[in-house]
């Protein structure tokens, strides 16, 4: 179920693999990170970045869930760094689309999976959850909310739209250095790497990704009662500050969803980047009083 790629400038954590996942729809790149030997293996997690971010977004989250037992497999979705997808066709990118691609990467690696999402990728998650759960064992989403960004970040998400309509990746770039990155929507300044690095994972997100994704940020419908009714056990994670979806309005989300909350100090819109020794444990912590077995339909 797997293919080996071109060389990646982007080299994966120590003990993990990059590779691409072949999947009945397509290939995705993936960082797969196994569990050590002596290590009891306790089960697989899928882990999904946010707009703008990429599978490296989850480094140095890999080594201290796989000293936990927990192999752990980052995804570049569709039309993200190293997943290809059109470059103009915004349909690929529909939110069931997405969610598809998501049962089908569970499919391919074909065992009960924890699914996490991170911002975008929680709502993407959330998505592929409410088509079928039958794949997954828990879910958590990191710093993602009920539905819309914050308005502060819708006007963020405009200001990068109108500047993919009249310039090229690489002079959208400059301006998002020149400007500030729109951090708090995983922006594409932040993240593991060097400057050139992060500016090539850019230049590799396909416009048409970057702006059906953002669109659907800005107008995504509140489905928390709809992810109440499904028989997982839920984690709401978030950093202690958080201007995308305030963090009253996540604590108020795992209350409905009768979720697990945790709240990592000294981190914001990305846990697993700002403080991720607390959030690797968090995640562990969580997962080992949900043994990998599937829930019942």
């Amino acid at each position: 179920m797997t293919s080996a790629s071109a060389t990646s400038p982007f080299p994966p954590p120590p003990g993990a693999r990059a590779y691409h996942l072949r999947t009945g729809r397509g290939e995705f790149a993936v960082v797969d990170s196994p569990v050590p030997v002596g290590v009891e293996p306790r089960g697989v997690a899928l882990l999904l970045p946010g707009f703008t971010g990429s599978k490296e977004d989850f480094h140095r989250l890999h080594e201290p869930l796989a000293a936990r037992g927990y192999r752990t497999v980052a995804v570049d979705g569709r039309g993200q760094n190293e997943s290809d997808g059109p470059a103009d066709d915004e349909s690929a990118y529909a939110r069931e689309e997405s969610a598809r691609d998501v049962l089908a990467q569970a499919a391919a690696l074909g065992t009960p999976l924890h699914l996490v999402g991170h911002s975008l990728g929680g709502q993407i998650a959330r998505a592929a959850v409410l088509l079928d759960h039958s794949a997954f064992v828990s879910f958590t989403l990191v710093a993602s909310g009920p539905a819309e960004i914050s308005d502060s970040q819708k006007q963020r998400v405009k200001l990068l739209h109108d500047a993919l309509a009249v310039m090229t990746m690489p002079e959208v770039w400059e301006a998002i250095l020149a400007m500030g990155p729109p951090e708090e929507v995983g922006g594409p300044a932040s993240g593991v790497g060097a400057p050139e690095l992060l500016r090539q994972r850019w230049l590799n997100h396909k416009p048409a990704q970057l702006l059906a994704t953002g669109r659907q940020l800005c107008v995504e419908p509140n489905r928390v009662e709809e992810l109440a009714a499904v028989p997982l056990p839920f984690h709401v994670l978030s950093g202690a500050l958080d201007d995308t979806w305030p963090v009253p309005l996540l604590d108020d989300m795992a209350v409905r969803l009768g979720a697990h909350r945790t709240i990592i100090a000294g981190a914001e819109h990305s846990p697993n980047q700002d403080q991720p020794l607390p959030t690797a444990r968090a995640l562990a912590d969580f997962w080992d009083r949900h043994p990998g077995h599937r829930q019942p339909s």
